[in-house]
C-alpha cells in the first residue's frame, strides 16, 4: 500500500506498467547519483547528460528513475531536489528493466520496471514536507534491505581479504566525517573524495569512502557519535596502501540515515551508553579478571547448548557466564600486527587514531607516549565437539596470560616465533571461561568475551564431559 494522501490522482509505484497512459507518481527520494556526460552518438562532438535517482512510496516498493538530456536541463533538474525530499513526477515513461545488466550499476529494486524522464514531456516537482503525509516522509528511515542482513564492522575486519570486492550491507554509527577533498582527473574532469569513519560494538574505526557529490553532501549532514547509517550494497575492498579493509559508496548504494529498526536501536543505545560512560568502548574493563571472580563460574556448556540457549531466548538473553572445554581453532597472531594490537587512550581507553596517534574522543589529548598504551585486541574462534563460536574477543591481560607474553615482548618476536607461539595454542584442549551476551550488531548475534583460557587438565575435562552426558541421558 502506497503512503500518501489521495488529494491527487497518483499511481502507486507497484501498479505501474508500460501500457499505462500519462501516469503521475509521488515518492520520497532515497538515493541519487551525480550528473554525468557521455559522447552523443547522434551528434558527433557533443555530449548528452544523465543522472538517476530512486523513489519510494511504501515500505515494500521503490523504483529507479533516470533522466537524459541537455546539460542545462539535467543539471537544473538534479539541483532541484536532494535525498530525503518528496517529489512528484508527471508523465514519466515506464520501461521494463534489463535484468542483471540493469542492476549491476543501479540499486536493486522490487519493481520489474524503471522510469525514464523526458525533457519535453515529463515534469518533476519538489513537494513541501507540510503537504505530504508524514508516513511518506518516514519511508526515508527504512532500509531497502532486510534490517538483519548486514555485516558488523568487526566481522568484515575478521574476514579480511576474503571479502575483497564483495558487495555487502553495513549497519554502523558515524565516528567522524572528513572534509571533502577536490582534485582533477587525468582526463581533466573534476573529482572529489570524502572519508567517513564508522564504528560499532565490534570495531572502533572503519573507513567508508564517498567519491560522488551526492553521497558527500549526504555525509556532511551526519552528526558524529549521534548518527547511525544502514548502507545497502557498498563495495568492500582491501586497501594495500593502508593495509586495512575499507568500504566504498558506489552507484548501487542506498544509504538510510538513522534507520528505524530494532537493530539500529541497539546501536543507538550503545552510542548513548558509551557517551554517558565517558568512553567509546570499554571492552577491556569488561573483560578484565578483576571484574569477574572466576571461582564463581561453575556451569559447563557446549557450543551447541549456547547457540540453542540464544535461539530460545527470544532476544532477551541475560549475560551468560560459563566454561567451555574446547580449543582455539583460529588465532591469526602472525598476520597483520594491526589485527592483534591496538593503541588506546590512557584516559578513556578508546582506540586512538592510527595516523595521528591521538584520541578522537577526548579530542585535546596530546600525542605523547604517556597518553596512549598498546594492548592486545584479538578475534579468535572457539571450537568443541559440537560446533564453533566465531569472532570471540581475547583482549588485554587475558590475552597476555593466554599467549604467555606482554604486548612489548610480543612485538620483539620474529615472524617465525609468532607462528610457533600460535601453534603452541591452536587445537590444544583448553578450559575456557567466557561471558556471552546477545548482540544484534555482531554478525553471529552472540558477543563472546574470553575471561580466561588455559590448557585443560585431561582428567577434569573428561569427567566434566562424562558428567554432562550422564545428565543428558538422565533427562532423556
Amino acid at each position: 500500500m502506497a503512503y500518501y494522501s489521495s488529494t491527487r490522482d497518483f499511481v502507486a509505484l507497484s501498479d505501474l506498467h508500460p501500457n499505462l497512459a500519462r501516469p503521475n507518481v509521488i515518492g520520497v527520494v532515497i538515493g541519487k547519483t551525480d550528473v554525468r556526460g557521455f559522447p552523443d552518438r547522434k551528434n558527433i562532438g557533443s555530449e548528452r547528460y544523465t543522472f538517476g535517482f530512486t523513489i519510494r512510496d511504501s515500505p515494500t516498493y521503490f523504483i529507479n528513475v533516470s533522466s537524459w538530456g541537455r546539460e542545462e536541463y539535467i543539471r537544473s533538474l538534479s539541483e532541484s531536489f536532494r535525498v530525503g525530499d518528496c517529489v512528484t513526477i508527471e508523465n514519466p515513461l515506464v520501461q521494463s528493466k534489463e535484468g542483471e545488466r540493469e542492476e549491476k550499476f543501479n540499486p536493486v529494486t522490487p519493481s520489474c520496471y524503471k522510469l525514464l524522464l523526458s525533457e519535453n514531456h515529463s515534469v518533476v516537482k519538489t513537494s513541501s514536507c507540510y503537504e505530504m503525509d508524514t508516513k511518506l516522509l518516514s519511508l526515508s528511515h527504512l532500509p531497502v534491505k532486510d534490517p538483519q542482513d548486514y555485516y558488523s564492522l568487526g566481522d568484515i575486519v575478521a574476514n579480511g581479504q576474503s571479502l575483497d570486492g564483495r558487495i555487502l550491507n553495513v549497519l554502523a554509527a558515524v565516528m567522524s566525517v572528513g572534509e571533502p577533498k577536490y582534485f582533477m582527473t587525468s582526463d581533466k574532469r573534476k573529482g572529489q573524495r570524502c572519508e567517513v569513519k564508522l564504528y560499532d560494538e565490534t570495531e572502533m574505526s572503519f573507513p567508508i569512502i564517498c567519491w560522488d557529490n551526492e553521497s558527500i553532501q549526504l555525509a556532511q549532514s551526519w552528526i558524529p557519535r549521534k548518527t547511525v547509517i544502514f548502507a545497502a550494497d557498498v563495495r568492500i575492498n582491501f586497501d594495500k596502501f593502508r593495509n586495512c579493509m575499507t568500504a566504498t559508496v558506489i552507484s548501487k548504494t542506498i544509504i538510510t540515515t538513522n534507520p528505524e529498526t530494532a537493530e539500529a536501536n541497539v546501536l543507538f543505545s550503545f552510542i548513548k551508553e558509551s557517551a554517558q560512560s565517558g568512553a567509546m568502548h570499554d571492552k577491556m574493563e569488561e573483560q578484565s579478571k578483576e571484574s569477574v571472580n572466576l571461582e564463581t563460574i561453575v556451569n559447563v556448556y557446549t557450543v551447541k547448548q549456547l547457540k540453542e540457549k540464544a535461539l530460545q531466548s527470544d532476544g532477551k538473553l541475560e549475560p551468560v557466564f560459563g566454561i567451555i572445554y574446547g580449543y582455539i581453532s583460529t588465532l591469526d597472531i602472525d598476520d597483520n600486527v594491526s589485527k592483534v594490537i591496538r593503541n588506546r587512550c590512557s584516559i578513556c581507553r578508546f582506540v586512538v587514531n592510527e595516523m595521528s596517534n591521538t584520541c578522537t574522543f577526548c579530542g585535546d589529548i596530546s600525542s605523547n607516549s604517556e597518553s596512549t598504551f598498546a594492548s592486545f585486541d584479538i578475534l579468535v574462534n572457539l571450537t568443541d565437539h559440537t560446533g564453533t563460536l566465531y569472532s570471540c574477543y581475547l583482549s588485554d591481560c587475558v590475552a597476555e596470560e593466554t599467549l604467555g607474553c606482554t604486548v612489548h615482548e610480543f612485538l620483539t618476536l620474529t615472524e617465525d616465533k609468532k607462528t610457533a607461539l600460535k601453534w603452541q595454542l591452536l587445537l590444544e584442549r583448553s578450559k575456557i571461561y567466557f561471558k556471552i551476551t546477545l548482540s544484534p550488531s555482531w554478525r553471529t548475534g552472540l558477543k563472546v568475551n574470553i575471561l580466561s583460557c588455559k590448557l585443560a587438565d585431561p582428567t577434569e575435562a573428561s569427567q566434566s564431559l562424562l558428567g554432562k552426558r550422564k545428565r543428558l541421558n538422565h533427562v532423556d
